[in-house]
Order: C-alpha cells, then structure tokens, then sequence
C-alpha cells in the first residue's frame, strides 16, 4: 500500500479551518505546519478534509510516537494472524498440541 498524501487544497482548506493553531495544543504554528491524518494512512485513513489536522511539530510527533504507530502495530499483527502467517512456536509439554499426554505415574505416552 502506498502512502496517500493530502492535496494542496485539502491543506488550504485545513489550515483555514485551523487558523494558524495547532488542533491539538491551539498554540500558533510557528514553524512549518505538519498536516497530520487523524485516522492513520496506514489504518486505512482517506486524504479528505475530514481527516486532515494542522499539527505544531511537537504535537505531531508526540501523536505519532503514542496512538498511531502502536495502532499501526497491532492493526498488522491482527491481519498475519487472520491470514495464518503468524509462525507459531513449540507447544507446551502435556497440551493436546504436542501430541504427548503425562500420566499419573508420571510416565510420557503419545496422544
């Protein structure tokens, strides 16, 4: 999947909703602004106004570092799983996996 980037009117129209303030801290943007997805790319987020906010640079990377690379994370591990990638390990001694049943007498025999 290739990273979907915001229009140049998209961006207008975002910062004009903004102000010139940060979504997040409404401090005034100083420096460049960052326009963030609020619904991460990779999460399947579309590049439309909706989900589009002007972010100081501090703010879009505290945002990026804390929700959305964790989210991104587990949104990938859920979909190796579904697909039966995900490489399972040893099973554990007496489980129905291995294939060996521990008796009472505390003798070994296959399932």
């Amino acid at each position: 999947m290739t990273r979907q980037n915001f229009s140049k009117a998209v961006k207008f129209a975002a910062w004009e909703r903004c102000g010139g303030h940060c979504e997040i801290c409404r401090q005034k943007i100083i420096d460049v602004a960052q326009y963030d997805h609020i619904v991460a790319d990779a999460l399947d987020g579309e590049p439309t106004l909706a989900n589009c906010q002007v972010l100081c640079s501090r703010c879009h990377r505290l945002k990026t570092s804390k929700t959305d690379i964790p989210a991104i994370a587990k949104g990938k591990r859920i979909e190796t799983k579904r697909a039966g990638l995900k490489r399972k390990g040893r099973p554990l001694a007496g489980t129905k996996a291995s294939g060996w049943r521990h008796k009472v007498n505390g003798e070994w025999e296959r399932r």
